[in-house]
């Protein structure tokens, strides 16, 4: 039985940190995003080690995860929510502008744009005559 590397496991544990991390944020049990040294020092390890471990592992600072998931909710929130972009923002900590930053340099697009393309097409009854 092969025995995942020490490095192997911080980086799933940091991975599913942020997955519950990013959920508590979104469903307001947590008020804040933690910063990546708080972040290392609840896995127990420093943030140094950390930004080692996932460059060495992944090839990207812990920071580029973060972001990533944190885009991932929030297309998923722009796409399946009735919510306006700016609640949105709010839940995600951000305000309205920086959130659009944040969301046009990871997707190129806006939120208002990537919500236009990828909203579910409500199929319309057919007009009578």
């Amino acid at each position: 039985m092969k025995t995942e590397s020490r490095g192997t496991q911080i980086t799933n544990q940091y991975l599913l940190f942020l997955d519950r991390h990013i959920d508590d944020v979104i469903q307001g049990r947590t008020m804040e995003f933690m910063e990546i040294n708080t972040i290392a020092r609840e896995l127990a390890i420093s943030h140094k080690h950390l930004i080692y471990i996932l460059q060495k592992e992944k090839g990207k600072h812990p920071s580029y995860f973060y972001n990533l998931k944190i885009i991932s909710k929030a297309k998923e929130m722009l796409s399946n929510s009735p919510l306006s972009i700016a609640k949105i923002a709010f839940i995600l900590t951000y305000d309205a502008s920086n959130f659009s930053k944040l969301f046009r340099k990871w997707t190129g697009e806006t939120p208002g744009n990537f919500r236009k393309s990828h909203m579910p097409i409500l199929i319309k009854p057919a007009a009578r005559n």
